[in-house]
């Protein structure tokens, strides 16, 4: 590990716990807990009230590490070649730190509506959809002004690129809102989200450092400190949840990943459980307006294993084995796509 990515880890690590300590007993005396969904377990009941809104603090702790630690690349960015091979300033840092917190945001506005308006409801579907096109088309943009990225996708185990022109933008808002969505939806039992993400970032990492990727391995080590901090207050029983403004800012920096090395199309294996939890909601909802019955027994698909009798740390420990040998299989095909 670098020095940069070493000190990124331990600042965000340290600054997200400390942030923990003092704000958790805060949150809890002023009542800002989660309100728990009548449709959801019968036994998560024993949640409400506990702390929410606790993304925004391995958000603060990811955003400070980076700050420090890569302020060269924002001070005085270096020259790299671009996709058409151009000389530009490398601000891929910078962008994708902006897109990450800026998703992170809109999880902070649907968090505090739903804090203060005493229900689990909070911005409606169209209206954070709208949001995370919007905050998608701009990221994408700022990407393709620059040169980092063109229309063109990498395709596991074909040689060369393929050219979707118009297409890419669709694909690629879809596939970054659909993901963004799925992490969404993983959050759901304690310590789940955090642990497939921490699993995630540190494949990157990993890939990163070996591959030279100074400022990528300064951002992935940067959330996980954060998450580590966040996950000693999150693991069964939870302290804290990380709300909307942690899962969606989770979701986006998983997939911008993807984006960063040219493998958009790999994330559907990276982030496996998150695709299949959407996926699940998806299709049970389709079953039963075909036919009336249910095809889980509740979806996402971690509450339908909860329903079959796992105890959340099972269904924690088996989503997290499941990550890691996608991810291990990931990382091989990665190596073809470093950019």
């Amino acid at each position: 590990m670098k020095t940069s990515a070493l000190i990124a880890l331990i600042i965000s690590f340290a600054l997200s716990f400390v942030l923990y300590k003092i704000f958790i007993p805060i949150l809890r005396k002023v009542k800002l807990g989660q309100k728990i969904l009548e449709i959801g377990p019968s036994w998560h009941k024993c949640k409400e009230g506990t702390p929410t809104m606790g993304g925004l603090f391995f958000i603060i702790g990811t955003a400070a590490a980076v700050l420090i630690c890569g302020w060269n690349y924002f001070a005085d960015p270096p020259l790299i070649r671009n996709v058409k091979g151009e000389m530009v300033k490398d601000y891929r840092l910078l962008i994708h730190l902006a897109f990450a917190a800026l998703t992170g945001a809109v999880g902070f506005i649907d968090d505090y509506v739903k804090l203060f308006k005493k229900q689990n409801k909070g911005l409606t579907a169209t209206q954070k959809m709208l949001f995370l096109i919007a905050a998608s088309l701009a990221y994408l943009f700022a990407m393709n002004h620059f040169g980092y990225v063109d229309t063109s996708v990498n395709l596991p185990f074909i040689t060369g690129q393929v050219d979707l022109g118009v297409f890419y933008y669709i694909f690629a808002v879809l596939l970054i809102v659909y993901m963004i969505n799925c992490a969404n939806l993983t959050d759901g039992i304690d310590g789940l989200a955090g642990s497939i993400a921490c699993i995630i970032m540190t494949m990157f990492f990993i890939f990163s450092s070996f591959f030279g990727k100074e400022d990528m391995s300064i951002f992935t080590s940067a959330v996980i400190g954060g998450l580590l901090a966040f996950l000693i207050f999150n693991f069964h029983p939870a302290r804290v949840f990380m709300g909307d403004t942690g899962s969606l800012f989770l979701g986006c920096t998983t997939v911008l990943m993807a984006f960063w090395t040219n493998a958009s199309v790999l994330i559907v294996l990276i982030g496996l459980v998150y695709f299949l939890e959407g996926i699940s909601v998806m299709l049970q909802v389709f079953y039963f307006k075909k036919t009336g019955k249910r095809l889980f027994k509740m979806a996402p698909i971690h509450h339908h294993f909860e329903m079959c009798g796992w105890s959340e740390w099972k269904i924690v420990s088996v989503f997290s084995f499941v990550t890691l040998i996608c991810c291990a299989a990931s990382y091989l095909l990665l190596a073809l796509y470093v950019n």
